[in-house]
């Protein structure tokens, strides 16, 4: 099926009239085959989407937007790129929705590292689209979201984030902001770390499926 993004598919196992889905949204230098090498141990009900970022760095790793580097090293983003990312991964809920028999109030997002960012600033965008939000090895940027996003009704979204306490990528007091952020405007959130760097621990993964299933609405 020829959607606005590359991606593979895993289909629920358990099929009803209209199932959930989890969109994975892979980190900066990665491809769509990353986090789909778990997609067989996520829930049966869903639907596993497995996207591919849109800007190709060459020899199969791609990015949801640039990071570039200033004379003196500095590291930044490019927030441009970003926002049209955004927006490309909302459009494309919304194909998913119009092309397979998924429940459009039963959306997950997963991400990792830049996935999360990006995950982040599509549900607090679009919280219409989006009902739940893993955000493993990230950090919410408040320069991709909407200028008025604080005005979106959030009562339907919770997230649960996660970050290893030793990540060498995302520092650890970047993803430490997020829960007070997101409890602000009435999300609930569950915030965990993990003793390891910028990957995501056996436990990790343990827990965030825990957390899918107790907040399920099937």
């Amino acid at each position: 099926m020829n959607l606005s993004l590359k991606y593979l598919i895993r289909e629920p196992k358990l099929k009803a009239d209209k199932n959930p889905l989890i969109l994975l949204l892979h980190g900066y230098g990665s491809n769509e085959q990353d986090l789909f090498s778990f997609a067989s141990e996520l829930p049966d009900e869903y639907y596993v989407v497995s996207a591919r970022a849109p800007y190709d760095l060459q020899y199969g790793s791609y990015a949801w937007y640039a990071i570039n580097f200033d004379s003196d090293e500095n590291k930044f983003s490019d927030n441009n790129q970003a926002m049209q990312s955004r927006d490309l991964i909302a459009h494309f809920l919304s194909e998913l929705v119009e092309n397979y028999p998924i429940d459009s109030k039963q959306i997950a997002l997963l991400g990792f590292s830049q996935g999360t960012i990006l995950s982040y600033a599509v549900a607090l965008c679009y919280p219409e689209k989006v009902q739940r939000v893993v955000a493993l090895s990230g950090y919410l940027n408040e320069a991709i979201i909407a200028e008025n996003y604080r005005n979106n009704d959030f009562s339907a979204l919770q997230m649960f984030i996660s970050h290893g306490s030793s990540d060498q990528v995302v520092p650890l007091n970047w993803a430490r902001k997020a829960p007070g952020i997101l409890e602000g405007l009435g999300i609930q959130t569950v915030y965990k770390e993990y003793p390891v760097g910028h990957g995501v621990a056996p436990q990790n993964f343990v827990d965030l499926k825990h957390w899918l299933e107790k907040t399920a609405l099937f």
